[in-house]
């Protein structure tokens, strides 16, 4: 079962940058379809990004060309490269992983991993 901790949250103004990363452990990460997804007060929980095992991307509207996922299999790390921060990506940042190896989207996957989130805060 892979565990998943997440780190790099922080209070930035709008237009800065952040990096978050997702350290794995406890089992084999380079299986997983990795993704991060945002949690805002009041707010469902949203799909961000996903990269699969080969190394493909899918991105959610809302953040394609500001954010930027990676993966370091051989650091058992992920990361979640955030550019063009506004106000409205403030929010609790999760990662997570899906068994099924390729995306299988952000609410029809299998995401069966979870981290216990990193706050984001942009301020205007």
């Amino acid at each position: 079962h892979l565990q998943l901790v997440e780190s790099g949250g922080s209070s930035v103004q709008s237009g800065g940058s952040l990096t978050l990363s997702c350290a794995a452990s406890g089992d084999t990460y380079s299986n997983y379809c990795m993704g991060w997804f945002r949690q805002a007060p009041g707010k469902e929980r949203e799909g961000l990004a996903a990269i699969d095992i080969d190394g493909d991307t899918s991105y959610a509207h809302s953040v394609l060309g500001r954010f930027t996922i990676s993966r370091d299999n051989a650091q058992n790390t992920l990361y979640l490269q955030m550019n063009s921060l506004k106000p409205e990506d403030t929010a609790m940042y999760y990662c997570a992983a899906d068994s099924s190896r390729f995306f299988q989207g952000f609410y029809g996957g299998t995401w069966s991993a979870w981290g216990q989130g990193t706050q984001v805060t942009v301020s205007s």
